[in-house]
């Protein structure tokens, strides 16, 4: 029952709408994604279902692409501790191979970061970024000493950007999780 195909849909459980097919609602929320993202990626497919809400999440993921303080390096140091605590498959190959392209992590780092195993990195603000995410995502709490390193080497703006982005791969996790999709979805080509 639960192994037949029809239960999955275009981008894992989910059935996307081609565009021409797109109540006007949707229409306008998949070209605002277009406009701000450049493409309507993964989550977003299925954010889609609702875009009401696509709409209001849609700015926090084109920040981090363009507005944060943390540099795209640390920008998967986080997001592969969270794709890893939350084992999405998807999210986890992707950013795997992000982390390592675009962030120019060391790949067998971003191997250490998905396993939850223990990893160092020469750049303090790296080290710090992947101490405080490591530390959020088991979790714990956040001791003292560790905030205070925080505040001095990525000060409060950092330590918001790291603790929101982790909200953020949170869901992109659980949506991914959710609908069951696979690490090697595309979905439909729009």
């Amino acid at each position: 029952m639960f192994d037949d195909p029809t239960d999955f849909g275009t981008f894992g459980r989910y059935a996307e709408t081609p565009v021409e097919e797109m109540s006007p609602e949707t229409r306008s929320a998949y070209d605002y994604t277009l406009r701000l993202r450049g493409l309507v990626p993964g989550p977003h497919k299925i954010w889609l279902a609702n875009p009401r809400l696509l709409k209001a999440i849609v700015p926090t993921g084109a920040y981090f692409q363009t507005d944060s303080s943390l540099s795209k390096a640390e920008i998967e140091i986080v997001t592969n501790i969270v794709t890893g605590r939350w084992l999405t498959a998807y999210a986890t190959y992707e950013h795997e191979k992000i982390g390592a392209a675009l962030g120019g992590l060391d790949p067998k780092k971003v191997e250490a970061l998905i396993a939850g195993l223990p990893t160092s990195f020469d750049d303090p603000r790296q080290q710090l970024v992947y101490e405080l995410a490591s530390t959020l995502v088991q979790p714990r709490v956040v001791p003292v000493s560790l905030y205070q390193r925080a505040k001095e080497t990525i000060g409060e703006e950092g330590i918001v950007d790291v603790t929101v982005l982790m909200g953020w791969f949170t869901s992109v996790s659980l949506t991914l999780a959710a609908f069951d999709v696979p690490s090697n979805a595309v979905g439909l080509e729009q």
